[in-house]
């Protein structure tokens, strides 16, 4: 196991990002959903599912081959959304453990250091038995997931090198590179609507036969990475002293972390807003508008038609956004942040994300209006 010349020895010390297409297709859509301001029961307005593409980004730590985070995104969203996204599902939280799953797969019960993780981090304690890994350094390469101004923002904020793998050389990336290619052989090929990596390995209709939604395909991810890839042996994984055994990514964190120590990175709250999209806005009587949503909030008032100060950006306001919570955003001023929410909100009952509201502006489809044509003679009108 070595990147970048040398031997890796230490969960964190090299993460390779990358994305590619999923090779599943997924139902993409939403209910539209209309609640009064008095808190009736909420009316569906409209209800639709069609065929999409999606984008698959993960974190894979080198030294254990953990899968660290992965991220489901739709074609054509944000792609500097997705490489946020996935350093704040690394370094938030330890990977909780999701409803309904058995308590084996908890941290408690697996061979990780459990009891002495929990002694230094107290997060731990209701933790899925998934390794927690900061990156020290991070490989990207020259896409535009992970070049944006933000993502490198973020990363020196938190103190994360970066490091560029060279153009049209991937064997700079070859772990991620395969990483992807097990993914499509252990989870991908068993779902409906696997389109496999060429038309040779495709089925007919594939888009007739998808029956996931995005989230429903990264809920299924994230629990055969946690039941199925965490506890699977590897074979690029290998004891010093038993080299013929392999052993799962688990197992190599633990017997790594016993001898590498483990240092936990709590983020504070202005931490994790630095890890969102950012967006550069006026901001006006009316608030500040993204994507045709207005938000406003009381604090915003002495800050309304005033330049920020930012020269490059013409005097625009920085303004922060989950993509997944679009009900608020956080807008940066000289004395602090401010939380404004969707002038809106009162209106829906449920949080939505960026691609939800793209698809229900994109639903019904605009029609084709035309002119019909007159008839040529007027022998011809009293057969209308």
């Amino acid at each position: 196991m070595t990147a970048g010349g040398g031997p890796v020895l230490r969960p964190s010390d090299w993460l390779m990002f990358d994305g590619d297409e999923h090779q599943v297709v997924a139902l993409a859509g939403t209910a539209v959903r209309l609640r009064s301001a008095a808190g009736a029961e909420s009316v569906v307005l409209a209800s639709y599912l069609m065929a999409a593409r999606a984008d698959l980004t993960i974190a894979v730590d080198v030294a254990t081959r953990t899968i660290c985070a992965a991220v489901l995104r739709p074609v054509g969203t944000k792609a500097a959304d997705a490489s946020l996204l996935l350093l704040a599902r690394m370094l938030v939280l330890p990977e909780p453990m999701r409803p309904g799953c058995s308590t084996s797969l908890r941290m408690a019960a697996s061979r990780m250091p459990h009891r002495h993780l929990l002694d230094i981090d107290a997060r731990m304690e209701q933790a899925a038995a998934k390794p927690v890994i900061a990156p020290d350094t991070v490989v990207i390469d020259g896409g535009k997931v992970f070049i944006s101004d933000t993502f490198l923002r973020a990363c020196e904020r938190l103190g994360i090198s970066v490091q560029r793998a060279r153009p049209r050389t991937p064997t700079d990336k070859a772990i991620v590179k395969a990483t992807f290619s097990a993914i499509n052989t252990l989870f991908c090929q068993h779902l409906a609507g696997c389109t496999g990596r060429d038309v040779t390995r495709r089925g007919e209709r594939v888009e007739q036969a998808a029956v996931w939604t995005i989230s429903e395909l990264q809920g299924l991810l994230e629990e055969r990475l946690l039941a199925g890839w965490q506890m699977r042996p590897h074979d690029a994984l290998r004891a010093p002293f038993r080299p013929r055994k392999a052993m799962s990514p688990n197992d190599k964190y633990a017997s790594l972390i016993a001898a590498a120590g483990y240092l936990p990175l709590v983020l504070r709250g202005e931490d994790h807003l630095e890890l969102l999209p950012v967006a550069w806005r006026a901001i006006n009587d009316y608030g500040v508008r993204i994507g045709h949503r207005t938000y406003d909030a009381p604090g915003l008032g002495p800050w309304r038609r005033q330049h920020s100060g930012h020269a490059a950006k013409r005097g625009l306001w920085e303004v922060h956004y989950d993509p997944y919570d679009l009900s608020r955003v956080f807008v940066r001023t000289t004395s602090g942040w401010i939380t404004a929410p969707w002038v809106h909100l009162p209106l829906v009952n449920a949080p939505f994300a960026d691609f939800t509201w793209d698809h229900a502006g994109a639903w019904p489809p605009r029609p084709a209006w035309t002119t019909p044509a007159r008839p040529t003679s007027p022998a011809s009108w009293t057969h209308c």
